[in-house]
């Protein structure tokens, strides 16, 4: 969809919520120039502002798509599946998606399913 800024916002914020929330929700924007890779929906509960249970899972499959567009397949597809195992297990989850687990947790939790550490 084709919209003016406030109303992406609000839509985009919406669809995340539909989907599990706006702490999965990655997204992916083409300029004929440049590519943008950030979280899907963004201005959402500033209360938790240096709290550290922000959910990285957006902001991680941003990246993997980054790394998928800069021909680092492999990477991406790595990073991809790790977060999909983390998720699938459901033993570290973010407030957001009915767990405890901090920021730096869930990261973690990732970064050890990436090294194959299962801890």
């Amino acid at each position: 969809m084709v919209m003016p800024n406030l109303y992406g916002n609000l839509v985009s914020n919406l669809a995340a919520g539909l989907v599990g929330g706006a702490g999965v929700v990655p997204s992916k924007s083409y300029g004929s120039e440049l590519a943008v890779f950030e979280p899907g929906a963004r201005h959402t509960w500033m209360e938790m502002k240096g709290m550290f249970v922000a959910n990285p899972v957006a902001m991680i499959l941003s990246s993997a798509f980054m790394l998928k567009h800069l021909q680092l397949h492999d990477a991406g597809d790595k990073l991809i599946q790790a977060v999909k195992q983390v998720l699938n297990k459901r033993v570290c989850q973010t407030r957001d998606l009915g767990g405890n687990a901090t920021t730096r947790e869930m990261t973690r939790a990732i970064l050890e399913e990436i090294h194959g550490l299962h801890a």
